[in-house]
């Protein structure tokens, strides 16, 4: 069973997947967030043996939602119909930054720190 991380964001959602022993996270791709994409992450989940979902979670410095959590709460109660799998929220600070330092920004920036908030999740997971 793999894992997908996401990274969601207004324009942009990175994608991540795990690898069959859930153990390591490598970047996917990104797709625009559209009326489109909730059944393109079903067809992805459904190709690439998908058993659980990884979004990242949007708190600010006190531990408190941040204006984005709303839209990934909604998303994930939408995205948990549409795939009927478990949908789970990892906290994330800054990956997107961090995924930026590590590789420069590029087209695959949002994967990238899609697979950030993953490898966290795993790491926990495995430990």
């Amino acid at each position: 069973m793999r894992y997908l991380g996401i990274d969601f964001g207004t324009k942009r959602v990175g994608l991540a997947q795990s690898d069959e022993t859930g153990k390591f996270a490598l970047p996917l791709l990104v797709l625009p967030n559209n009326k489109k994409l909730l059944a393109a992450i079903a067809t992805i989940c459904r190709n690439k043996n998908i058993g659980t979902i990884v979004i990242g979670e949007s708190k600010n410095f006190a531990g408190e939602d941040n204006p984005l959590q709303e839209k990934i709460n909604r998303f994930k109660t939408e995205l948990e119909q549409a795939t009927n799998l478990p949908v789970e929220l990892e906290p994330e600070f800054f990956t997107s930054a961090e995924a930026a330092r590590l590789q420069g920004k590029n087209a695959k920036l949002d994967a990238s720190a899609a697979a950030l908030i993953l490898k966290s999740f795993l790491d926990k997971k495995n430990h």
